[in-house]
């Protein structure tokens, strides 16, 4: 996928980049594999607001998506690369050899045509699904299971891909994109390959429309604010927050605070993504 650059007939688009879409075979989703998507405005059945900043934005589909890739051993044909308007990766739409049609995250180099399958018996090529046990060490796999037949929850965004560094008993070493080591159960299945789109980090949006279209409302400062509405607002002019460091709306600390909850989970994480081994 190639970047494309905008001639800045208007200040907005000065320095905006988007996509080329080249790799784009098909311009409308499958019928039968997408589902209308309601919008709720970041609001709970109550009707607060629950995550805030959202709303509007363009109407979607949701694209129904193979993470389980539990089809064993029934071969496929790529019919098309496909884009997501929910996703940051590409979609490649596989035709099975029963006729099933499912959706599956494009690899970087998978192109229409190509033949991909799943099963612990299957080819180490980009887009084929194995266990862990199954591929050999040092190849770059996405789309991870953590709890075997639950599908693929790690690694999934565009351009992401994890490396299988060793094996050792029941479990394998994974190294993150985000350079953390965690260790998951040999039977899981992972994706060979890395994530398609992989020029997504250059995008420039460049103006506040483009946001809007994503279903993004206005984000303020805390200093802008008032003190009844934020921790950091207040004071004559423009003033320091007055606190030993930053706090969110609802007087909880940022920037550094730790929020990892799940404690049970932690002896499968042998090196943290930060320096120190927290």
């Amino acid at each position: 996928m190639a970047v494309k650059k905008y001639k800045p007939t208007t200040s907005g688009q000065r320095g905006m980049t988007g996509y080329t879409f080249e790799e784009i075979t098909k311009s409308e989703p499958e019928r039968s594999l997408i589902l209308p998507k309601s919008q709720h405005g970041g609001r709970n059945s109550y009707g607060r607001v629950t995550t805030r900043h959202r709303g509007g934005g363009h109407r979607r589909y949701i694209r129904i998506v193979d993470f389980k890739r539990d089809k064993r051993e029934i071969g496929a044909t790529v019919a098309a690369i496909e884009y997501d308007p929910n996703r940051t990766a590409r979609l490649a739409l596989l035709h099975y050899g029963d006729g099933e049609k499912r959706y599956i995250l494009a690899p970087a180099d998978l192109k229409v045509g190509d033949m991909v399958l799943a099963g612990p018996n299957a080819e180490i090529r980009s887009g084929n699904c194995l266990p862990i046990s199954n591929i050999p060490i040092g190849t770059l796999i996405h789309n991870i299971e953590v709890k075997q037949g639950k599908g693929g929850q790690l690694v999934r965004s565009a351009g992401g891909a994890a490396q299988l560094l060793a094996k050792e008993g029941d479990f394998a070493q994974i190294r993150m994109p985000s350079g953390e080591v965690r260790l998951i159960q040999q039977v899981c299945y992972a994706t060979i390959g890395q994530v398609g789109n992989l020029d997504h980090s250059n995008i420039k949006l460049g103006k506040a429309g483009r946001k809007r279209h994503k279903g993004i409302r206005p984000t303020v400062r805390g200093s802008a604010m008032s003190p009844r509405d934020h921790p950091h607002g207040g004071g004559e002019g423009r003033q320091p927050i007055g606190l030993p460091g930053p706090k969110s709306p609802w007087g909880k600390p940022t920037l550094g605070y730790r929020t990892r909850r799940n404690k049970k989970t932690s002896r499968y994480i042998l090196r943290r993504r930060s320096k120190t081994n927290r």
